[in-house]
């Protein structure tokens, strides 16, 4: 048997008439919102990637020797086109398959790759991260959450937050703390451990548009076979880089590990300025005319960058801390399209009582939500750091505490 790749037109063509056979079309009249997920989703999403793995179509650019098929990232685009017009697992996508599972293919063990990386890709495990903690804001190494080794096992304490469809996860990368007399950047582990496990406590955070995709976890005794552990012990650092590398990739859009696209319609949607202008009557006003093609440009210029990064990044042109473009990009124009959208909306945003306009309406509350994009995958000024400090090579910022024994380092409560 040959082991020539596919060509992308063959695949193409093989996908476009699989996709037919076994995918369900997208309603037209059914309202896809991208911002809130019912539980009903997941189950559906993992039924539908098991659908793509039982076809040969999950994982991609995965290898095959863990459930993937071994493609090329322009296989992943043209599956990615052909898929458009069909219900496809989006849900997965991340934080499951584009980065945990990214970073257990280059970080995991053989057996952690066979087991939750094939599981990930073939929809009978998901998994999450655990990151963030209450104290810690952006400082990530100054984390608390503690795992003490006692013989063949982690004993876990602590707590975390913001962790995206934790409760929809099986399983999650938890960044924790092994020796608190290194340095606080070499005295982490990152560990696999159960979500949903009588040690761990787990509630949904409501946000203000109403969404509870967030979680926290408390910790209490939470006890895991060391056979978890990715990588080596206190070396978590390097390991958490290399997963906050395929967030940044993901949040951007440049993920070779995902496929599909959010559907465009419903009132998320709907969130064009075009629309929105020609809605409240200003798409002759000149002031207006100009707002939208200016965020037009920012959006081809944000494609642009999303495409010649990501290829940049596979062929080894440009460094991997390139993703952090991408990150910054999202963060800052998704914002000026929210802030420029109210500007068009004026009180409509918040007043209007127009029979079917769901989109007009959520104007209102997506810009209340606007900030997010400079916060998830790690705020715009740590991008920013990034891009100056490993991609221009400037000098890095003094970090007083960057050698002292993280037990001797003074932080808040």
């Amino acid at each position: 048997m040959s082991d020539q790749m596919e060509s992308v037109e063959d695949f193409r063509m093989r996908a476009r008439a699989w996709l037919a056979d076994n995918m369900p079309k997208l309603d037209p009249n059914k309202e896809y919102n991208t911002n809130r997920v019912a539980d009903r989703e997941w189950v559906e999403h993992r039924e539908l990637q098991k659908k793509l793995f039982a076809g040969g179509f999950a994982g991609l650019c995965f290898p095959k020797e863990y459930g993937g098929q071994g493609l090329s990232l322009a296989h992943q685009q043209a599956f990615t086109e052909e898929s458009i017009a069909y219900e496809m697992p989006l849900r997965l996508n991340v934080p499951s398959l584009s980065i945990c599972s990214g970073m257990l293919l280059d970080m995991g063990s053989e057996e952690q790759k066979q087991k939750y990386l094939r599981g990930a890709i073939s929809g009978e495990i998901i998994l999450c991260q655990f990151l963030s903690e209450p104290s810690g804001g952006s400082d990530l190494a100054g984390l608390l959450t503690r795992a003490q080794r006692d013989g063949d096992t982690y004993v876990i304490n602590g707590q975390k937050c913001w962790s995206t469809y934790a409760y929809a996860a099986d399983f999650a990368t938890c960044l924790v703390r092994t020796d608190w007399d290194a340095p606080k950047h070499r005295g982490l582990s990152m560990i696999i451990v159960p979500v949903h496990d009588d040690a761990t406590h787990l509630q949904r955070v409501r946000m203000v548009d109403g969404s509870d995709e967030f979680c926290e976890e408390y910790f209490t005794d939470l006890v895991v076979p060391a056979a978890n552990l990715v990588g080596t012990e206190n070396d978590g650092w390097t390991v958490g880089q290399r997963q906050l590398f395929y967030e940044r990739q993901a949040v951007g859009g440049g993920s070779p590990y995902t496929s599909g696209r959010a559907p465009s319609r419903g009132s998320s949607a709907g969130l064009t300025l075009e629309n929105l202008a020609r809605e409240v009557g200003k798409d002759k006003d000149e002031a207006t005319r100009e707002l939208v093609g200016w965020q037009n440009a920012l959006d081809t210029v944000n494609y642009q960058l999303i495409k010649r990064v990501t290829v940049g990044m596979t062929s080894g042109e440009y460094p991997a801390m390139s993703s952090s473009m991408m990150r910054l990009a999202h963060a800052e124009i998704p914002q000026n399209k929210m802030d420029a959208m109210l500007e068009i909306a004026g009180d409509e945003a918040v007043t209007s009582t127009v029979e079917g306009d769901g989109y007009l309406r959520s104007v209102g509350v997506q810009y209340l939500m606007r900030q997010g994009a400079s916060l998830g995958g790690g705020s715009a000024e740590m991008s920013k750091n990034m891009i100056s400090e490993r991609v221009l090579m400037m000098p890095r910022e003094m970090a007083a505490d960057r050698d002292v024994p993280f037990r001797e380092i003074r932080r808040g409560r």
